[in-house]
Order: structure tokens, then C-alpha cells, then sequence
């Protein structure tokens, strides 16, 4: 039976040297983040540290919030003699990965019971490597990547990220069971020589040299920090651009703040917690993510984006239903699958405008910067105002309100859309013009 060829059309940009690179280098960046999450608290709690020691050890993955800090050093800096070797970006990839392998291994040697302290030191500094790894494996990807396979690379990193986690954290378990935490951590780090294979054939990625304005430490906050910023926001549309990605995902993040809370006052058992919403779940987000990218190649960039954006929204108000429906394990499995399903298609579509929204002199710092920038709002609420929140309006109504928080994101991605703003050259410079339809151009036809 011949094969269908609009399935291997679909299939086909995933092979691609690029987007196969941006796999690599998403398991590498997915694996210290699984050594300092999930996997750290089950070895605190079975050490028995105390809860509030273990919740604090969340500050590890702070981290991961001020790596803005130091993307400019990445961009700027050549590391000595290697650098002139194998390029800038691999060289600094070859010592990011050094680093949180050295990192990982030392937190796997140490006992928390024994030195709590230097245990907490080797966490953040676990954190820190992970961090400067996820500066520098975006920007690889990124100048890997062709604006047409911009879709596709994204997709793929986030399937790397979570490959990568999983068997971090998955591994570390497993071997921890049977040859202790030292062996378990030390052998994590093997999930980062695929990403140094994938350097090692794509090459040094190729972008323009950034220009100097002298030397000294005056110069180089210039080059660094002040062109980055200065480059991004001199472009028509870019502060709106900026509005759009501090409160497009507002909504979804104050709507999970809760969601677990949300489960267990409605009933739920652990097992169909962990059935319906972390197993189908992850299943409706891998689809996400693979749906993403065929939606960013059939609709363009712009239509895939504002399809995203309703879909996040239409799943904070699934929430809302389940919570008039009550205990129900197949309206939680919908409710799970199309959330998951919706962040992960959103999470390919917006991921790949920010990506290509980088001038790629400065990619390092300004998708840090779009990145985190994306988190913030969100950081600033936390579970105990969502649950304030949840006692003063009930779980319905707070869905509902999560859903109107989605909202403003639509509208100004609309007025982007709109004004010729979400594909224009001089926002998107290595964006091609007519990658995705434009609803001027609709309206004067």
C-alpha cells in the first residue's frame, strides 16, 4: 500500500537535521531541571527532612528566573582557546555542560541529613549550570533552525525537554533503588552527550558578528545589555509585543496554581489523579506539541498563534464545567487531555514567534529576556492567592475568571495581527514576510 503523502509531507520537517538537533539539545537542557524538581523532593522526603525544608528547596529552581543576568556574557564572551576551536556557541556549550555535569554528580554525592546546607549550595548551583545551559541551548536552536522549520525545531525541543526529564528523573529513581543516590546522579549526565553529538555534525550555527563599541566594562554593558535591549525595542510594535507576552499566559498559569487542590476537594483518588491527569496528560500534550507544528506550517505563524491563544483560553473554562459536573473520571480525562493538548500546541506556536522575534546577534539575551519575561506575572501570584481567591469566588467562578485573564492576550495579538505588526520585517528581522497571512492585507482585498 503506497504511502500517503500528505502524512510523510507532515512528518518530514521532524527528521530534519535541525529540528533533530533541537531534540538533542532539549534533552540535554530537560535533565538538570529533573534533578533539582521532583526527584530532589522524593530524596529530601525520604531522608526525612522536614516539609518546609523540602518546599524551600524549590528556591533551586529560581534560578532559572534571573537567567536574563547572564545571557549577555553568552552572547559576548569567547571562552579561550576553545572557542577558537570548535566556535563560540559549542564552545560555551561544552562548558555549560560541564558544568552541571559537575554540579549533578556533587549533589548526588552528598547526604542532606548530614549537611543540609552544602546540600541546599549544590542545588542551586545545579540550578545555576541548568539555567546557563537553557541560554545557551535556545540559541543554538534557534540559529539552527530556518524560519521554516521554526515550527517543527520548537516542537522538538520540547519533546527533547521532556524526554530528557522523564529519564532524568525516571533513571534516577530506578537506579537509586538499587545502587544509591552517588550512581544515580552521576549517571543522569549521560543524557547530555546526545546534544554534543548533535554539535559535533550540525556545526557552529551561523549568525552575524555583533558590533564593538570599545572596551572595558562601560563597552561591554553597552554591547552586551544596552543594544540587545535597544535593538528589540526600537522596532515598531515592540512594547506592545513586550504587553503581550508579560500577560498572555496569566490566565493558565493562576488556573494550575490550583488545579491539584481543585481535584482533591472534588473527590479524586490519587490513582485517577495520576491516571487521568499525569498519564493522559502527558499523552495530549505530546499531541500538542506534534499538532503545533503541522499548525504553524498549514495556518503560518500568525494564524497558528491566535489559534493557540483561544485554545488556552477554551480550557481554563473546561475547568470551569468539570467543577459544575463534579467527580466525573472521563469528563477529568477531557478536561486533562485538551488542557495539555492546548499548552502544548500553544507552547510550539508562541515559543516559535518569540524565537523568531531574536535579532540572532543577540539571541542568547533577547529570548532569555521574551522567556522569562513570559513568567512573570504568573510568579507573582501564588497558590495561597489562588486559594484566596478560590474561598472568596468558588471554583466556578474562578475558572471563569482565569478564562477573562486569558483574554487580553487575544486582543492584543489581534491588534498585532491587525496592524501588520506579527510578521513585519523590521519587528521579526529573520522572519520571511509572507510566512503567515496578514488580516490588513485580508481586509484590502
Amino acid at each position: 500500500m503506497a504511502s500517503n503523502p500528505s502524512i510523510i509531507a507532515a512528518i518530514k520537517p521532524y527528521f530534519e537535521a535541525g529540528p533533530l538537533g533541537a531534540l538533542a539539545l532539549g534533552m540535554a537542557s530537560g535533565t538538570p531541571y529533573a534533578m533539582i524538581a521532583a526527584t530532589l523532593t522524593t530524596r529530601l522526603a525520604e531522608s526525612g527532612i522536614e516539609k518546609k525544608s523540602v518546599t524551600a528547596f524549590g528556591l533551586a529552581l529560581l534560578v532559572y528566573s534571573f537567567k536574563p543576568l547572564w545571557a549577555p556574557l553568552i552572547d559576548r564572551a569567547r571562552i579561550p582557546i576553545l572557542a577558537n576551536m570548535i566556535g563560540q556557541r559549542r564552545a560555551w556549550l561544552v562548558v555549560s555542560i560541564i558544568m552541571a555535569s559537575a554540579a549533578i554528580t556533587w549533589l548526588g554525592m552528598l547526604d542532606p541529613s548530614a549537611d543540609l546546607a552544602l546540600f541546599a549550595a549544590a542545588a542551586v548551583a545545579v540550578g545555576f549550570a541548568g539555567a546557563t545551559l537553557d541560554i545557551v541551548v535556545d540559541a543554538i536552536r534557534i540559529e539552527w533552525l530556518r524560519t521554516d522549520q521554526m515550527g517543527a525545531g520548537s516542537g522538538m525541543t520540547q519533546y527533547g525537554w521532556r524526554m530528557g526529564s522523564y529519564l532524568a528523573g525516571a533513571g534516577a529513581l530506578l537506579l537509586a533503588a538499587n545502587g544509591g543516590w552517588a550512581l544515580a546522579y552521576a549517571s543522569a549526565v549521560l543524557l547530555f552527550a546526545p546534544s554534543l553529538l548533535a554539535a559535533a555534525l550540525l556545526g557552529e550555527p551561523e549568525r552575524p558578528p555583533a558590533a564593538s563599541s570599545g572596551k572595558g566594562f562601560a563597552a561591554a554593558v553597552r554591547d552586551g545589555i544596552i543594544a540587545p535591549l535597544a535593538d528589540f525595542l526600537r522596532r515598531k510594535g515592540a512594547w506592545i509585543v513586550l504587553g503581550f507576552v508579560l500577560v498572555h499566559k496569566i490566565g493558565d498559569t493562576v488556573c494550575q496554581l490550583s488545579v491539584r487542590l481543585f481535584y482533591n476537594d472534588l473527590g479524586f483518588t490519587k490513582e485517577e489523579v495520576a491516571l487521568y491527569d499525569v498519564s493522559l496528560g502527558l499523552v495530549g500534550y505530546l499531541a500538542g506539541v506534534f499538532i503545533g507544528g503541522l499548525l504553524y506550517k498549514r495556518l503560518g505563524l500568525a494564524g497558528s498563534v491566535f489559534l493557540s491563544l483561544l485554545l488556552m483560553g477554551v480550557s481554563n473554562a473546561a475547568y470551569a464545567g468539570l467543577a459544575i459536573i463534579g467527580h466525573d473520571v472521563w469528563a477529568l480525562a477531557a478536561v486533562q487531555g485538551f488542557e495539555n493538548l492546548a499548552s502544548g500546541i500553544g507552547g510550539v506556536t508562541v515559543g516559535a514567534w518569540l524565537a523568531l522575534l531574536c535579532d540572532r546577534r543577540f539571541t542568547a539575551t533577547q529570548f532569555a529576556l521574551l522567556s522569562s519575561a513570559a513568567a512573570i506575572l504568573g510568579r507573582a501570584f501564588s497558590s495561597g492567592t489562588a486559594g484566596a481567591l478560590i474561598e472568596s469566588l468558588g471554583y466556578v467562578d474562578f475558572y471563569w475568571l482565569t478564562t477573562v485573564l486569558a483574554l487580553p492576550g487575544v486582543v492584543i495579538f489581534v491588534w498585532l495581527w491587525r496592524a501588520g505588526l506579527v510578521v513585519a520585517p523590521d519587528l521579526a528581522p529573520d522572519l520571511a514576510p509572507d510566512l503567515a497571512p496578514d488580516l490588513a492585507d485580508d481586509d484590502a482585498t
